[in-house]
């Protein structure tokens, strides 16, 4: 079994699945890429980026200036405040129906048309394919989510393509605010080959057929990235406004809350209740499979993004982890209606996910997770900290349904 090492400063380790390096202090790329934040002049990037998107600026007006992706949740708000408010800029929003909608998620994303008064596509892929391609992606490589991601990541580029609006501003680059996988000052931008590489686990649409499945091709195209003389001669590039913009995903979705009334929900599997209140299975089963597969949660993602900003000593980010990595999941009777699967196939399906490098098997049904001793010395002498803002309630419980947008439910 390969050794990984933990960050002295953050949570990560060495086996973070986007790559991490410690230096000779111990300290990981991502807490080191982080310090740019504090030395960086972001008045001059804010110019650099406002120089960067005036070719962009329609001349009449009476044209889109960008394409945004957006959904009911996230950092959705803060970018088209940006993009609108702030640089002046006329965007096309996009948004992917992931089909596993909220309450709430549905009510932001409607808020945010409203608020800001833009106009919006949603992507409506049919429902009995994306069945199809979640049962094939959770059978081979343990992803329900793949079909949202790939959507999430791509329709925004056709629709610059069909529409011929070549520039595309996304959020925060996960890559660089996570393991500092390329400085600030590099302006990294969206790219065909990160988003197959991490972003889809190195699996493109075409990869999914098979003659051992019962995927075709009218499944899966459109999930399939644009072709590259398509993209050159439209010119698209896809901009990160993480680089021009010190990113501080606490502070701006407070702002956000302030200014557009964006609305907040408490999960059970972390902390945070920012983050992805649009999606039944984000922060539920899809969490739960990232835990089995890479040992770590996205509470840990949060965690460490406090610690780095200063906002939790490490110390309270490890209780906190320990408090919510395990916590039970919901939902799960949807998502076996939905699917067609019976708890206990779902379990065996999720209990084929989990790492042997992270999970051992004491006896049929019973696991248990190979724990750092690091973890384990913290846990009783760390006072928890409530450091979150939650302005509305998930009101869901087990007999909901998914909320359908568009397409009509098989």
């Amino acid at each position: 079994m390969n050794s990984s090492t933990p960050c002295r400063r953050c949570l990560y380790t060495t086996s973070h699945p986007l790559g991490l390096t410690l230096d000779e202090e111990g300290v990981c790329s991502g807490c080191r890429i982080h310090e740019e934040k504090d030395r960086l002049d972001w008045n001059n990037r804010w110019q650099m980026l406002e120089s960067l998107v005036a070719p962009y600026r329609s001349e009449s007006g009476r044209t889109y200036d960008c394409v945004v992706p957006v959904t009911g949740a996230n950092d959705s708000y803060f970018v088209v405040h940006l993009v609108k408010n702030r640089l002046g800029l006329n965007p096309l929003l996009v948004t992917y129906n992931k089909y596993f909608n909220t309450p709430l998620g549905i009510r932001n994303l409607a808020n945010l048309r409203i608020k800001f008064n833009c106009d919006i596509l949603i992507q409506n892929v049919n429902p009995i394919s994306v069945k199809k391609i979640t049962r094939t992606t959770f059978r081979e490589f343990g992803s329900i989510y793949w079909s949202c991601i790939a959507g999430q990541t791509v329709f925004p580029v056709q629709t610059a393509v069909r529409y011929k609006v070549p520039l595309i501003i996304w959020g925060a680059h996960q890559g660089t605010e996570q393991v500092g996988m390329f400085s600030h000052e590099h302006e990294v931008e969206m790219t065909r080959r990160y988003r197959k590489d991490h972003d889809l686990m190195g699996i493109e649409a075409d990869d999914l057929l098979s003659i051992f499945d019962t995927l075709k091709d009218e499944d899966i195209w459109q999930y399939r990235y644009p072709d590259d003389c398509d993209l050159r001669s439209i010119g698209v590039r896809g901009i990160y406004l993480s680089n021009y913009v010190r990113w501080d995903p606490k502070v701006q979705h407070e702002q956000m809350i302030e200014l557009y009334d964006y609305r907040t929900a408490a999960f059970s599997r972390t902390f945070d209740c920012y983050d992805y209140v649009d999606c039944y299975n984000y922060m539920g089963l899809h969490d739960q499979l990232k835990y089995f597969r890479h040992g770590y949660s996205k509470v840990t993602d949060h965690a460490s993004r406090e610690i780095r900003h200063g906002r939790l000593t490490r110390e309270a980010g490890l209780a906190l982890v320990y408090k919510h990595e395990q916590a039970a999941v919901k939902f799960l009777d949807q998502f076996c209606g939905w699917l067609g699967l019976t708890q206990r196939s779902l379990q065996f399906m999720m209990d084929q996910c989990r790492n042997p490098r992270y999970w051992t098997q004491s006896r049929p049904g019973e696991w248990a997770f190979r724990r750092s001793s690091e973890r384990q010395d913290w846990i009783e002498s760390t006072e928890l900290q409530n450091i979150f803002i939650e302005n509305d309630k998930l009101k869901c419980n087990q007999e909901f349904e998914y909320i359908t947008i568009g397409k009509g439910w098989p």
